[in-house]
């Protein structure tokens, strides 16, 4: 004999895995981007790329006028391009960034890790509220330096990474390269590396590398993009469909276990 518990236990259950199931399984109404715009985006630094160190920028943290070298402060540095009100891939980028410098084991103050804008429109508030967002009460220390920079800076720091994004009026969003940039102390690109497969011990060895100066081949082009949507054929790329995809199997496990338990504590009930 079931119980209204039981039975709302059940209806809730039910409803959320439609829901979930109409998310993950809906297509979106209508492509934005073409794909020879998503085919720009990339980064391609080109033979001796080097980011320009008195680039003007403000620290999100501060709000106070300072350069881009006076944030890396003679340091081998993780550069990563973020766009502060991103709902994709940018949230991960940082806090698995993050993650791979501590398992490191280096000592902080050997590196730094350091993050620019790329939308102009974001202020210091929106890389603030991004930082709370995505680290919660973490360590101020192993925090990430956040700059704003203008339109006219960006310009100048993306020719010099050969870095391309595409703005996307439809979304109001960017489809960018999702990427790393492992600058050496002076500024030279080192390296371009993917956040979202970083280890501690491969990161170690690049950024010890940097510190001493040495680069690596910058032939490869990383084209792996931050944007919500396939745009040839209106689905989600396969980044973003395998974070959801995650996402949603957890919160399938998470519906299935408590449905579990609550049939076992009606049974005990009723026993």
């Amino acid at each position: 004999m079931s119980s209204p518990a039981l039975d709302a236990t059940w209806r809730c259950g039910l409803g959320a895995l439609l829901a979930l199931g109409l998310i993950l399984g809906s297509r979106p109404a209508a492509a934005r981007l073409v794909q020879a715009d998503l085919a720009r985006v990339a980064v391609t630094p080109p033979p001796g790329a080097r980011v320009p160190l008195d680039l003007a920028v403000t620290d999100a943290r501060t709000g106070q006028p300072t350069t881009l070298g006076k944030a890396l402060d003679g340091r081998a540095a993780l550069l990563l391009p973020v766009d502060y009100t991103c709902g994709n891939v940018c949230d991960p980028m940082v806090s698995m960034s993050v993650e791979a410098l501590a398992a490191t084991g280096l000592p902080r103050d050997d590196y730094g890790l350091v993050l620019v804008g790329i939308d102009p429109r974001d202020d210091p508030a929106a890389a603030r509220r991004m930082l709370a967002d995505t680290l919660g009460d973490r360590d101020a220390s192993a925090r990430p330096r956040a700059l704003i920079a203008s339109d006219t800076a960006l310009s100048r720091l993306t020719g010099a990474l050969g870095y391309q994004a595409v703005y996307d009026a439809g979304t109001d969003s960017f489809a960018h390269p999702a990427a790393a940039i492992l600058l050496a102390a002076d500024g030279r690109v080192a390296r371009v590396l993917s956040p979202l497969a970083l280890t501690g011990r491969d990161l170690r060895l690049a950024l010890t590398e940097a510190g001493e100066g040495r680069v690596g081949s910058l032939a490869d082009r990383l084209t792996l993009l931050c944007y919500g949507y396939d745009a040839e054929r209106g689905l989600y790329t396969p980044l973003i469909q395998r974070i959801l995809t995650g996402a949603g199997i957890v919160t399938i496990l998470a519906i299935a276990l408590l449905i579990a338990a609550l049939i076992r504590l009606t049974h005990r009930r009723q026993a």
